[in-house]
């Protein structure tokens, strides 16, 4: 079988000449911020080829995207340290990317750079043997905080990469030997995902996490060889993204208005962490720049409502050097907003936390106007739209439970890959957080309808857990690429059916992959089956599978169909 491994050393751009003797010896917390910062780049290069690395050939992959947004989170604060400590920069390093964190990728990269600084919490600068035994505890963090952790994933390839970098370590004190080393290690150990991960086997493909991390070593390798990548580097590569910051040509630009201007600190204002306000200029749009030097701050950011970010801006003092720029339109016509301008609120502070005003709360992620809807009519306090390819961050979840007006909040991520992201902000909250482990929004569903207000905190946990479990839950989409899985050919454009995680059916007959699907999922022995309509469903695709669900149920069971409105998937199913 040949197994897709497209990972080759990337060209590299010197922009500084290493200020390192020819043995690297010591790592202080300014090479730590190039390390930071070269990963980012490097996962930015190539996580479209990370998010194409995709058990199955669906448009739903999101390895890249997760890693890229996790660590970009961090790399603008980091970047304007000045401290030159090791713990000190790893340690915010690793605040902001716990908090940046997105998806299962997001969440272990973060996990593997919160173990290293913990490590290093008393090392003003590190050596070889240090540094690799902070490597190893990042794996050690990585391992313990999931709950199963599996072999031929990322963990398999950071656990080898760390094992070499000790054993180097301990034959020369060069840093650039051993993490020569320890991306070797973790190369060998990618190639092999598959022996050790039958899916992977299957689909003819390497774990996409380990080989994000292998791209951060490469990157790591780089900095302490004395080269900070740049973003012309990345953006002379055609089969990369265009830009590192996402400067699209007009046809593709999502937000219209690139804003920048400076605020001038007011010392009593209330609100003044720069984390605060990059989340929330997150929040409106991307391309995110907070640049704070304690007395100012210098913001940039791309967004379709450029006076919501003023108006935040305003929280923390007076605007200056204001200028906004329409990127549709390609040009640089400054636009002057005076004081009279009609600006809207913005989201209540990001800082805030609602006091309780009764003993449960709740917190789901969804996508798709119809799906939100349900959430709301069950007694969702605050959904955060996400799902899969659009994972929230830990940050997300936790500004949704932080406003949540109760003692309890139970988080509903109704995606496995979205899962540890909010277990991460339990650790995050004063609120007690329960996140039930639904992986579908069939799932979801269940959970809440098995709420009870006069139950326990245990009784209720445990009974919307057992109701999520109790659903059958299948889903429907397309071949975003050819692929081969199990022996079967699949060809772009293929209709795809999944039933929990594995290939129910595919190809171009409708009314037989609905047949297929109908079957795997057990219909016939069903009450109750719950269909959510997505983007590109019609009416008459509706009727063809309500008439199949009934025809293999029969006419006990209750079939209720929803203009769930939700991305990526034509439909979404749960069979109980």
């Amino acid at each position: 079988m040949c197994i897709s491994t497209p990972l080759r050393s990337a060209t590299l751009t010197n922009s500084k000449s290493g200020s390192w003797s020819a043995l690297k010896k010591i790592i202080t917390g300014v090479e730590y911020k190039t390390m930071l910062l070269n990963a980012t780049v490097l996962i930015a290069r190539y996580k479209q080829s990370l998010n194409e690395l995709n058990v199955f050939p669906v448009p739903d992959g999101d390895t890249g995207t997760n890693m890229y947004l996790t660590l970009n989170f961090a790399v603008p604060e980091v970047s304007a340290m000045e401290s030159k400590h090791l713990n000190r920069v790893a340690e915010k390093a690793a605040s902001l990317l716990l908090r940046g964190a997105h998806g299962n990728s997001g969440v272990i990269t973060c996990l593997l750079f919160s173990g290293m600084a913990k490590h290093l919490k008393d090392v003003e600068s590190a050596n070889a043997v240090t540094f690799a035994a902070a490597m190893k505890a990042g794996v050690d963090r990585a391992y313990s905080a999931v709950n199963k952790p599996a072999e031929g994933t990322i963990l398999t390839v950071a656990r080898k990469a760390a094992d070499a970098a000790r054993k180097t370590a301990l034959e020369t004190d060069d840093i650039e030997i051993m993490l020569q080393h320890a991306l070797e290690a973790a190369r060998i150990a990618l190639a092999k995902t598959p022996e050790q991960n039958p899916v992977l086997a299957k689909a003819g493909v390497v774990d996409a996490g380990g080989m994000g991390y292998c791209r951060i070593l490469e990157g790591f390798l780089e900095a302490v060889r004395g080269n900070e990548l740049k973003l012309e580097a990345v953006a002379e590569d055609p089969t990369a993204d265009r830009n590192l910051f996402a400067e699209y040509a007009s046809e593709s630009i999502e937000f219209g208005y690139c804003t920048e201007f400076i605020i001038m600190v007011d010392e009593d204002a209330p609100n003044k962490s720069p984390a605060k306000l990059r989340a929330y200029l997150e929040s409106q749009g991307d391309s995110v720049v907070v640049v704070d030097d304690g007395e100012v701050i210098k913001i940039h950011v791309h967004t379709n409502n450029p006076g919501l970010a003023l108006q935040e801006g305003l929280t923390y003092g007076a605007l200056t050097s204001i200028k906004i720029e329409n990127m549709r339109e390609q040009h640089h016509s400054k636009l002057h907003i005076d004081e009279d301008t009609d600006v809207p609120a913005p989201d209540a502070d990001p800082s805030f936390v609602a006091p309780a005003e009764r003993q449960y709360g709740f917190v789901a992620v969804a996508a798709g106007p119809g799906v939100l809807g349900v959430f709301n009519d069950l007694g969702v306090d605050f959904t955060v739209e996400g799902g899969q390819t659009m994972n929230p961050s830990t940050e997300d979840i936790l500004r949704s439970v932080n406003k949540t007006p109760s003692e309890v909040v139970f988080v509903l991520p109704n995606n496995k890959n979205i899962i540890l992201s909010a277990e991460q902000a339990a650790d995050l909250t004063e609120k007690k957080l329960i996140v039930l482990p639904t992986k579908s929004i069939p799932e979801g569903v269940a959970a809440m309808l098995a709420f009870d207000p006069d139950a326990s905190v245990e009784e209720n946990q445990e009974n919307m857990t057992q109701a999520a479990s109790n659903v059958r839950a299948g889903l429907v989409t397309y071949a975003a690429r050819d692929s081969f899985f199990d022996e079967v050919s699949i060809q772009e454009g293929d209709y795809l059916a999944l039933v929990g995680g594995k290939l129910a059916g595919t190809g171009k007959d409708l009314p037989a992959l609905f047949e297929d699907l109908a079957k795997t999922l057990g219909v016939s022995e069903a009450s109750f089956i719950t269909v959510f309509a997505g983007e590109g469903s019609t009416s008459e695709i509706n009727d063809l599978l309500m008439e199949t669900l009934q025809r293999v149920a029969g006419p006990h069971a209750e079939i209720t169909l929803i203009d769930g409105g939700q991305p990526v998937y034509y439909y979404m199913i749960g069979v109980e």
